[in-house]
């Protein structure tokens, strides 16, 4: 039996999503996943700001790495970072409902890369781009 690219988006999202406690541990929810993007919430809370009073940058970075974990494992295949970097434009605070917005930009072969939007509202908070590499091993059991 075949499944559509969006049933193999939400099978694989709802196998990660059980197995993966960071992201819930940080409060992030998973919004919307469809092949090759995602798109995750999370309120700053007290326990995420920095010295400074704001969204510490890890937590952010969390954040836009989990969205990106999302869209480049929506194939059904195991995906992991190669590398990745982001770029702070504005400061999150606590209160702040945080949405970061996943795009896949090229998957070529085995390996893929992603940006990702992470806003409060219309303002950009920062820019985080995704390297990613497919290893062996899917999230359910799908015969081509």
């Amino acid at each position: 039996m075949s499944v559509t690219d969006q049933e193999r988006a939400d099978r694989s999202a709802a196998a990660m999503w059980q197995a993966d406690a960071a992201s819930r541990w940080f409060g992030m929810e998973l919004v919307a996943i469809g092949p090759g993007c995602a798109t995750l919430r999370m309120t700053v809370a007290a326990h995420h700001c920095n010295g400074h009073g704001t969204a510490h940058g890890g937590v952010i970075f969390a954040l836009a790495d989990s969205a990106f974990a999302f869209a480049c494992n929506s194939y059904n295949r195991q995906t992991v970072a190669q590398h990745n970097t982001i770029t702070y434009h504005a400061p999150g605070r606590a209160g702040d409902v945080l949405v970061a917005e996943a795009t896949e930009v090229a998957r070529p072969g085995r390996s893929g890369l992603y940006d990702v939007a992470v806003r409060v509202g219309d303002t950009l908070i920062a820019s985080f781009r995704g390297a990613s590499r497919e290893v062996p091993g899917q999230h359910f059991e799908e015969t081509p």
